[in-house]
């Protein structure tokens, strides 16, 4: 019985992508507590996406991307889930909203904020490519993406990235102010986002048209902007006829995002 065993063929099918990066994921993760994960929503005005990542029930978590107006839900919902938040964490200093950062250090000090070292703004910890944020057992893989701003970072966990403003559903940040670069976002885009497996989920920072995520292959084939084969001549001429509005909140958001959104007299959160 052992023989025929042993003289079994390798099951050749377990090897393809992407049923190969989910069965090793499954054996990797085969002894981990149960992940928690939340996608919340910015409902005050930025289409923001706030993710919560947990090493399980009661173990260490962080925040990617937290709203001022929204702190109150998050550490509620925090609290409500058991876990302990360890890093609010920035993925570049965003111009349409106040981060929330300051407002959940000054509820929960013992929260540390991470923010690009590039992007010049304060924070307690601050980043570059190829570091590693560590909660419990997991991590996120720091990838540098500058282009929509200098200090944009994209976060890898498991089969997913969190894209910040470098990769939309179906678009991309612009690059018009805040030292952004077409030239420098694709190729960010193409070497550190679209060369992870097409299966991997992408959670960008906002979406404006109710669609939640996407795949690294869905935006390789159908982003209208990076993807279909788009050349970096291509890409940069889509970006220099935009003609976008001025962001509504830069004059505000930006200069609290330098310091972390920590204001003289801020209000501790309930």
């Amino acid at each position: 019985m052992a023989l025929a065993a042993s003289m079994t063929p390798p099951l050749k099918f377990l090897e393809k992508p992407p049923l190969a990066s989910a069965v090793k994921r499954a054996l990797t993760h085969a002894n981990r507590k149960p992940v928690i994960f939340r996608q919340l929503f910015d409902t005050s005005g930025s289409s923001t996406y706030t993710y919560l990542i947990a090493d399980g029930p009661g173990g260490e978590a962080v925040l990617i991307d937290p709203v001022l107006e929204m702190v109150d839900r998050d550490l509620k919902l925090i609290d409500e889930l058991g876990v302990k938040l360890k890093y609010a964490v920035n993925t570049h200093c965003h111009a349409d909203h106040v981060t929330g950062s300051g407002a959940i250090k000054a509820a929960r000090p013992d929260v540390r904020s991470i923010i690009a070292a590039a992007s010049g703004a304060q924070a307690d910890v601050k980043i570059g490519h190829g570091d590693r944020i560590e909660f419990g057992s997991m991590f996120l893989e720091v990838r540098a993406t500058p282009g929509h701003t200098d200090g944009c970072l994209s976060y890898v966990c498991d089969d997913m990235v969190f894209t910040g403003d470098a990769v939309l559903i179906r678009g991309c940040g612009r690059t018009d102010f805040q030292q952004g670069s077409a030239d420098r976002l694709y190729e960010s885009v193409h070497t550190q986002i679209f060369s992870l497996p097409d299966d991997t989920i992408i959670y960008p920072a906002h979406d404006y048209k109710g669609h939640r995520c996407s795949t690294v292959g869905e935006e390789k084939a159908l982003n209208p902007r990076l993807g279909s084969g788009k050349t970096k001549d291509e890409f940069i001429e889509i970006m220099a006829n935009l003609n976008l509005p001025y962001p509504k909140k830069i004059d505000e958001a930006l200069p609290k995002n330098m310091v972390c959104g920590i204001q003289e007299g801020m209000p501790t959160p309930a």
